[in-house]
C-alpha cells in the first residue's frame, strides 16, 4: 500500500511541474520595482567593453504577470547590450512578452562598448534607458557611461597570424618598439597629457632613444603588459607637484580596468623594467599602482637611476625589485607588496633618503625592506653590495620584522641605516647574537635608530603616510641628510621628520 501512496504523490508533483510553463498571467500594469533607478557603468575607454552590471526587477504583486516589452530606448542602434534572465532577445536590445511570477524577480545584465564620438560632446557621457512598457505605464531605468578617448599602443599582427615580439635575453615576449614616426599616433616616445594611453603587451624604448612622460600623463597597462627600457635607451618621467585631489600633474601608471572595484587590486599588469644597458633614467612625481612589480631595475650601465617623489602601491610581488642596480631615491613611498616593498638584491649600490617603506600585505612572509647580495642559482650567486644606505627613513608594516638582511660570503655586503625608524621585534631572542641586527651597539651600520616605535601614519589603507607631532618619527631626522622639500613639496623644518612627509603634510 505504501509504495502506491508514494507513486501517487510523485505523479501529482510531476503533473504540477509539467504544467508550470503554462501558467496564466495578467498583463503588467507598470508597477514593477527596481534595485536601482539609474545604472552607472563606470568609465570605459573608446571601443573597449565594459564590465557587466546587474539590475534586479521585482514583481511584488500577488499576480503572475507578463511584461509586454523590455527594450533599450535607442533600440537596435543602442551601444548597450542587455540579457533578461539569460535570454538574449533581439540582438540584446529588445525583449517581448517576458513572464514574471508573483512575488518574484528577474535579473537584467548590462554591458556597453562605445566610442567617444557616440557620447555627448560636452561631457563625454553616453546614455540610454531600459524601458519597461506595460501598455498603460512606461517605466524607465536610466543607463549612464562615461566614455574616455585614449591613445592605444599595441603590437603588430602579421599576415601569417603571428604577432610582434621583443627579444629579451634568450627569450621573446609579447611586445613592440615605440615608434617616433608612427603614422597614426605620431611620436610614440613623447607621452603627453592630452589623452590617456592604453598599452597592450610590453612597449619598449628603442636603442639610443628616450621615452619622455610630461606632467599629468596617464598610462593604463593591460594584463601582462608594461614598459621596457634597455640597450642604451632611457626614460624620463617629468611629473610635478599637484595642487588638487585630481593629481593633475602626477604621472600615473596603472591597469586598464577603471571600475572602482579594481582600484586597489594588485597584479593587474606587469612592470616598468629598466634592464641591461638602460641609462640616464629619471623618475619624478610618478605613481605606480596595482602592478606585479612596480619597478624592476637590473644591471644598469653604471649610471644612477634617480627616483624622486615617487609612490608605488599594491604590487603583487615587489614595489621595487633591484638587482645589481644603482639607485638614488628621495621622497619615495612604497606600500603593500606580496614579497617586499623594496628589495635591493644581488649586490648593487643604493641610497634612499627621507623615504617611507611600509608593508601591510596579509602575509607573515612579507617585509618592507629586503637587502641581499646574492640570488640562488645565478652564476656567480653573489655580487658586491657596495652600499645600501638609508637616511631619515621609516621602515614599518604589519609584520613583527619588516627588515631582512641576507648575505653570502665572497662578495661585499655594505649597509648603513642613519636616523631611521625600523620595526624589528626580536621575538624569542632569535636575532640577539646575529651581527647584522645590532641596532644599539653597531655604530658602523646603525646610527640613531628608533626601534619598534609607532609612526602613527594618518591612514595606511588610503596610502596616506603623513604624520603629526604625536608620531615617533616627528623631528627625529638628521639635518645632514635633509631633502629640503617633502614629497608634496612642503618645506621641511629642522630637525626634519623621518619619512617622505613633513608633519601635517596631507597627501593629495
Amino acid at each position: 500500500m505504501r509504495p502506491k501512496i508514494v507513486l501517487f504523490f510523485i505523479g501529482i508533483i510531476m503533473t504540477i511541474c509539467s504544467c508550470r510553463s503554462d501558467f496564466e498571467t495578467l498583463a503588467s500594469t507598470g508597477d514593477l520595482e527596481f534595485s536601482k533607478d539609474t545604472i552607472y557603468l563606470d568609465t570605459v575607454f573608446s571601443n573597449i567593453g565594459s564590465s557587466t552590471y546587474r539590475l534586479k526587477v521585482y514583481n511584488k504583486s500577488k499576480n503572475d504577470i507578463t511584461i509586454p516589452s523590455i527594450k533599450l530606448g535607442k533600440g537596435l542602434s543602442s551601444k548597450y547590450r542587455i540579457s533578461v534572465d539569460g535570454m538574449q532577445g533581439i540582438e540584446g536590445k529588445i525583449f517581448n512578452n517576458v513572464d514574471l511570477l508573483a512575488k518574484d524577480s528577474l535579473y537584467i545584465f548590462i554591458e556597453t562598448t562605445a566610442n567617444s564620438t557616440d557620447a555627448n560632446a560636452s561631457d563625454f557621457l553616453y546614455t540610454d534607458q531600459i524601458q519597461f512598457d506595460s501598455g498603460e505605464n512606461l517605466q524607465n531605468v536610466e543607463l549612464v557611461t562615461l566614455i574616455q578617448d585614449a591613445v592605444f599602443l599595441y603590437q603588430q599582427r602579421f599576415a601569417d597570424g603571428t604577432t610582434e615580439t621583443l627579444p629579451i635575453g634568450n627569450e621573446k615576449i609579447d611586445g613592440f618598439y615605440l615608434d617616433e614616426n608612427d603614422p597614426v599616433n605620431g611620436n610614440e616616445l613623447q607621452f603627453t597629457n592630452d589623452k590617456p594611453y592604453v598599452i597592450y603587451g610590453y612597449a619598449a624604448v628603442p636603442s639610443n632613444k628616450t621615452a619622455t612622460f610630461e606632467a599629468g600623463t596617464r598610462v593604463h597597462f593591460h594584463a601582462n603588459s608594461g614598459l621596457i627600457v634597455a640597450n642604451n635607451a632611457s626614460v624620463n618621467i617629468n611629473g610635478t607637484r599637484s595642487t588638487t585631489d585630481k593629481l593633475e600633474n602626477e604621472v600615473i601608471f596603472e591597469g586598464d580596468r577603471l571600475e572602482p572595484d579594481f582600484s586597489d587590486v594588485p597584479g593587474q599588469w606587469g612592470t616598468i623594467w629598466l634592464t641591461d644597458g638602460s641609462t640616464n633614467n629619471t623618475l619624478n612625481h610618478l605613481t605606480i599602482k596595482n602592478a606585479t612589480i612596480g619597478l624592476l631595475i637590473q644591471n644598469n650601465d653604471g649610471t644612477t637611476v634617480s627616483v624622486k617623489n615617487t609612490q608605488i602601491y599594491n604590487s603583487s610581488n615587489y614595489g621595487i625589485l633591484a638587482q645589481t642596480a644603482k639607485i638614488n631615491g628621495e621622497n619615495v613611498v612604497i606600500n603593500n607588496a606580496g614579497l617586499a616593498s623594496l628589495a635591493c638584491t644581488y649586490g648593487g649600490n643604493y641610497t634612499f633618503t627621507h623615504s617611507t617603506f611600509n608593508n601591510n600585505w596579509n602575509s607573515s612572509q612579507q617585509v618592507a625592506v629586503l637587502v641581499s647580495n646574492y640570488i640562488l642559482g645565478e652564476i656567480p650567486e653573489a655580487k658586491d653590495l657596495t652600499a645600501a644606505t638609508f637616511n631619515n627613513c621609516i621602515i614599518y608594516g604589519s609584520y613583527s620584522n619588516e627588515m631582512s638582511l641576507t648575505k653570502k660570503t665572497g662578495a661585499a655586503f655594505e649597509y648603513q641605516f642613519n636616523n631611521c625608524l625600523i620595526k624589528f621585534d626580536n621575538i624569542s631572542n632569535q636575532f640577539t647574537t646575529n651581527p647584522d641586527y645590532q641596532f644599539n651597539t653597531d655604530t658602523a651600520h646603525y646610527n640613531a635608530i628608533l626601534l619598534n616605535k609607532d609612526p602613527k601614519f594618518f591612514n595606511i589603507s588610503q596610502n596616506k603616510f603623513n604624520i603629526d607631532e604625536t608620531s615617533a618619527a616627528f623631528a627625529k631626522g638628521n639635518s645632514a641628510y635633509l631633502i629640503p622639500l617633502d614629497i608634496i613639496e612642503k618645506t621641511r623644518t629642522l630637525p626634519p621628520d623621518l619619512g617622505a612627509y613633513q608633519n601635517k603634510a596631507f597627501p593629495k
